[in-house]
């Protein structure tokens, strides 16, 4: 099965780094988050890719195609015509295809514009710009056990803020500290599809999250996959610190790989 990657937004939200680079190219721990996705579908043996690109697309094509560039130590030998030596060279076994799918076309938009590369089989489909330690071969075993249209992997997202209780004369008659029990719970990505759902995609203003999915709700064909474990996104400067900081640690959760 093929993994299905969304990295074409603008990402406005952390506006700082995304003017620069597409979002998923925001680095953590000197490497962009989307390597980091893709080093955990690997970990479960998923190393097709298919990424679709559109705002800077070509930092994305770029830095594929410099990969030896950035993982291994270069030589550069100016005397004997520009030769290019890669020492301890680290690559991966991986196969990607991006696509440039529109500057501004909406998610659902982008899958479907992808439709042909991966074929009349289910694929993994997710965003670029968040990681998680989601076991994918659990998640696989589930979603053909069930035989809908899509799976994806439902998350909780705690509350912000401090919790209170107020009455009706707007007295606090108590405060506490969030815990997860206070969290809605959320689409983390990390989808599983048939082929039917481009059944639900029409054209480049189909956003996925809205009309398609209600519509597979609705007819029974969306299953939800809990993950209990470690789930972020990177949607603002304070969110990537914060996995900035788990990465320095040492013990960033969503770290599947060994070195």
């Amino acid at each position: 099965m093929k993994a299905v990657i969304l990295a074409g937004g603008y990402g406005t939200r952390i506006s700082e780094e995304s003017q620069f680079k597409p979002k998923p190219m925001i680095e953590i721990g000197e490497q962009p988050v989307l390597w980091h996705i893709m080093k955990g579908y690997s970990t479960y043996g998923i190393n097709d890719f298919i990424i679709c690109a559109g705002y800077k697309q070509h930092v994305i094509k770029e830095w594929f195609a410099d990969y030896f560039l950035h993982t291994s130590d270069i030589t550069f030998d100016f005397e004997q015509d520009n030769k290019i030596i890669v020492h301890d060279k680290h690559t991966e076994k991986w196969k990607v295809t991006v696509v440039d799918t529109g500057l501004n076309t909406m998610t659902g938009g982008r899958v479907k514009r992808i439709q042909k590369y991966v074929g009349g089989e289910p694929f993994y489909l997710t965003y670029g710009d968040a990681v998680s330690n989601v076991n994918i071969s659990k998640l696989t075993v589930f979603h053909r056990s069930h035989g809908k249209c899509v799976t994806l992997t439902s998350v909780s997202l705690a509350q912000q803020k401090g919790i209170l209780d107020i009455d009706k004369d707007n007295t606090i008659t108590s405060f506490r500290e969030k815990d997860n029990e206070d969290g809605a719970i959320v689409n983390g990505g990390f989808m599983v599809c048939n082929p039917g759902i481009f059944d639900y995609l029409h054209d480049d203003t189909t956003i996925l999250e809205q009309d398609p999915m209600r519509k597979l709700a609705a007819n029974g064909e969306l299953k939800s996959f809990y993950h209990e474990g470690f789930w972020q996104c990177m949607d603002t400067k304070r969110e990537k610190d914060k996995l900035e900081s788990l990465w320095a640690s040492g013990k960033a959760p969503w770290k599947t790989w060994e070195d």
